[in-house]
């Protein structure tokens, strides 16, 4: 006969046992992003060698499209129409976890690898100066990991991975999103390299871009000035009127432009022919729309006042990140739970020496996140701002802020809930887009980074897959972000993916 409080120990015990057996099967999992370490790291240099800006990253591409296939992965190309887009997908049933890849390089950014001086590989080459080969492997190490976890235990779920091109300059996810290619996902996880470990609790900016277009009439501008009709005079006074309306938009938004075509290199002649191209961000895209049409009717103005003509060709753009509060704990939670990275001497002599090309950035990312912490954890998050690397995940920190980047992310978060984790995988104070974050791509600090968060973020998948409560949870959050809006994507009809140039 069983005693008084027998039947609660037992369901106890029961609790205890299948909690242990939860844990087992997600270490199990995680094991399978070390067995396979060497491969990845290699996977990740060989896109580091093959920079590829937006739209023609075919081989980088190609090198993880086959790597999934190796994996076991059912592959589908040419996803949303776009060349280089791709998904992975393993499993069956709900929930379908989307993990987000991205693998393009920026213009001009060639460098020496683990040189900390800036030297170029090859003058004007492209180079991986925001980390997109550790992001899209990294991503993929946590698809492999949730991967090895469906398949031994057999639990209900998919987990898909999205390679997305065109991130910088290009907003491929948006692209990918106005072709509903993120429908049905119950949730959606990335990462991002970074200096500094942080969950993703921010929102970043909307933005457009466009090419604006003026066509003079080409004259002698000594004999006959009269007869011309200059365009690049209508796109410097449409500069200027851009410049005053500055003072007149809010705050948060940033207008930005680069004149790409001048009209020749002859003083003496009318020029005929001049563009620029703008890129104008704002909070959110409602915000957006306006102070873009403001731009446009500068452009306008600007053709009337010189009797030329304008025509602008929208390029791309991009929705406000929704970060969604739940699924950026989670993957924090899963993060911090990790065994912490050990660094070598070699790491931190890299890190030193970069540290030491940075002066003018030492220090700033880590202030910067500190300003938004309470006093006592602020005072002690500084007491690291001479460090030259910073081996600790910073805070979890709740507060919603503007962040003034803009990512094709956003677009993601406006069809399911979306969060992202920065994970350390450079020197303190590297600057962004910059040759110093070029250097460190094959490093070995960059390599453990990459690896530890394709662990946080398939922990964090893991989680979602065997917690019936959390997804519940993400969807309200995500409900109370859109406020009752719902998804327009902010690039119009006729709009197709390019390249850069």
């Amino acid at each position: 006969m069983r005693g008084p409080g027998t039947k609660g120990k037992n369901i106890l015990n029961i609790r205890t046992e299948v909690r242990n057996v939860e844990i087992k099967e997600k270490t199990a999992a995680l094991r399978a992003v070390d067995a396979r370490a060497d491969r990845l790291c290699a996977l990740s240099d060989l896109i580091w060698d093959h920079a590829e800006t937006a739209f023609t990253e075919h081989c980088s591409a190609a090198a993880l499209i086959d790597a999934l296939r190796r994996e076991g992965f059912e592959v589908a190309e040419h996803v949303g129409g776009i060349d280089t887009a791709f998904t992975g997908t393993f499993g069956s049933g709900r929930p379908v976890i989307g993990i987000l890849g991205e693998f393009d390089a920026l213009s001009g950014l060639s460098q020496k690898a683990g040189c900390c001086e800036q030297a170029a590989e090859k003058s004007g080459a492209p180079g991986h100066g925001c980390g997109h080969n550790l992001l899209g492997v990294g991503s993929l190490a946590a698809a492999i990991a949730v991967r090895d976890y469906l398949r031994a235990t057999g639990a209900s779920g998919t987990v898909v991975y999205f390679g997305c091109p065109g991130e910088e300059g290009g907003s491929g996810k948006a692209f990918m999103a106005k072709k509903h290619v993120f429908d049905g996902l119950d949730a959606a996880l990335t990462w991002h390299p970074d200096s500094l470990t942080h969950a993703c609790t921010g929102r970043t900016l909307a933005n457009y871009q466009a090419a604006f277009r003026f066509y003079g009439k080409a004259a002698h501008a000594g004999g006959a000035p009269h007869q011309g009709r200059s365009a690049l005079d209508a796109l410097e006074l449409m500069n200027v009127g851009v410049q005053f309306l500055r003072e007149h938009v809010i705050p948060e938004a940033r207008i930005h432009y680069a004149i790409t075509d001048t009209g020749g290199f002859s003083p003496n002649v009318v020029q005929p022919y001049a563009e620029a191209l703008y890129l104008v961000r704002a909070p959110r895209n409602e915000l957006l729309e306006p102070i873009w049409q403001r731009v446009i009717r500068c452009a306008e103005g600007a053709a009337h006042m010189t009797d030329t003509r304008m025509e602008f060709e929208f390029r791309k753009g991009c929705s406000n990140l929704l970060s969604n509060a739940v699924l950026a704990r989670l993957l924090y939670d899963n993060y911090t739970a990790l065994p912490p990275i050990v660094y070598d001497a070699q790491d931190r002599a890299l890190a030193a020496g970069i540290a030491a090309a940075s002066q003018d950035t030492l220090g700033e990312a880590l202030r910067k996140f500190a300003a938004r912490l309470p006093a006592p954890q602020r005072k002690q998050l500084l007491t690291h701002a001479a460090d030259t690397l910073y081996d600790f995940p910073a805070p979890y920190d709740p507060t919603v802020t503007q962040e003034f980047g803009s990512t094709d992310v956003g677009d993601v978060s406006w069809c399911c809930p979306t969060a992202q984790i920065y994970c350390c995988t450079m020197a303190a104070g590297t600057p962004g887009h910059s040759w110093q974050l070029v250097a460190q791509g094959k490093s070995g600090l960059a390599h453990k980074g990459m690896l530890q968060a394709g662990k946080a973020m398939a922990g964090a998948a893991i989680d979602l897959l065997r917690d019936p409560a959390l997804l519940p949870q993400a969807r309200e959050a995500f409900e109370a972000d859109l406020d009752g809006e719902t998804y327009r994507c902010p690039i119009p009809d006729g709009c197709e993916p390019r390249p850069l140039v």
